[in-house]
């Protein structure tokens, strides 16, 4: 029923018969279809009947907005669901995977200090988004470490207190960081432009060898959150960290603040998952706080 119902919105949409839908692996949360346009070629779509119905245009948003670096490819958006359409769909250029270049780690670093460094006016950006099927709040705040605290790390926690995930140990391990917190995020940066959720499977090799970033939950904040998140599941050489660290050295102590910064997306996975997010995210807390 969905591929009908997507069938028919695409060739509303496009004015074009879709000759072809190839159901592509990798997708958690939502559906994933190369789909061949006649006389357009063939689209990548993302594709959710009951998804939110700002998800996929927050998507969006998004993607133009790392698009407008011109450090990292990002796939063009072609196309988005109405509020009104029965199914919810994303239209991308459809990015033929290829072979990484010998040099695609080194482009991977530095292109992602050049995302970085474009920058953006505050913390934050001017609509809220997802990260993976929760919602993602991005209102401005004054400071990182306000940011970080109001609109990252306590709405992740409030929501596992409310849904019983959140331990005793960890509830409490919150309150003394976030009393130690000014001290402990590092010295003041300006906003860095982020793609949010950058792991693995969030980067994509195209035809060229090139390096190119998919599914982002983009915002306005500190660089080391991106760096951080890089590290929590592997997938990513330590040539791309140096060839960042060339490009725009880290502030001291970086190293330090890893485990600091990878407590959002653990929180997030605990309020996706549970299990054993519960502990590392309490082994994460006693760097800081102790036991």
């Amino acid at each position: 029923m969905a591929d009908a119902l997507l069938t028919r919105a695409l060739e509303a949409r496009f004015c074009a018969r879709v000759r072809r839908v190839d159901a592509l692996s990798g997708g958690d949360i939502n559906d994933a279809y190369r789909v061949e346009l006649e006389g357009q070629g063939e689209v990548f779509v993302k594709a959710n009947a009951r998804a939110p119905a700002a998800l996929f245009p927050a998507e969006a948003r998004g993607l133009d907005w790392l698009g407008e670096a011109p450090t990292l490819r990002v796939p063009r958006v072609l196309g988005v669901s109405a509020p009104d359409e029965p199914i919810r769909y994303l239209v991308l250029e459809y990015l033929t995977p290829g072979r990484p270049r010998a040099d695609f780690d080194e482009r991977l670093g530095q292109g992602l200090a050049a995302l970085h460094a474009l920058g953006a006016a505050r913390f934050g950006l001017d609509h809220d988004n997802y990260i993976g099927s929760l919602p993602q709040s991005n209102a401005a705040s004054p400071t990182w470490v306000e940011f970080y605290r109001d609109r990252r790390l306590l709405p992740q926690l409030e929501r596992a207190s409310a849904s019983g995930r959140a331990s005793y140990a960890l509830r409490r391990g919150f309150e003394r960081l976030f009393e130690k917190l000014p001290e402990l995020v590092g010295p003041a940066e300006r906003p860095a432009r982020l793609h949010g959720d950058l792991w693995g499977g969030n980067l994509h090799v195209d035809t060229s060898g090139a390096p190119c970033l998919i599914d982002p939950a983009a915002y306005a904040g500190h660089r080391e959150m991106d760096l951080a998140m890089m590290r929590l599941f592997g997938g990513f050489s330590e040539r791309v960290f140096a060839a960042y660290d060339e490009a725009w050295p880290l502030a001291a102590g970086a190293r330090e603040r890893v485990s600091l910064y990878q407590l959002y997306p653990l929180m997030v996975h605990v309020n996706l998952f549970g299990g054993s997010y519960v502990a590392s995210v309490e082994r994460a807390l006693q760097k800081y706080v102790g036991g």
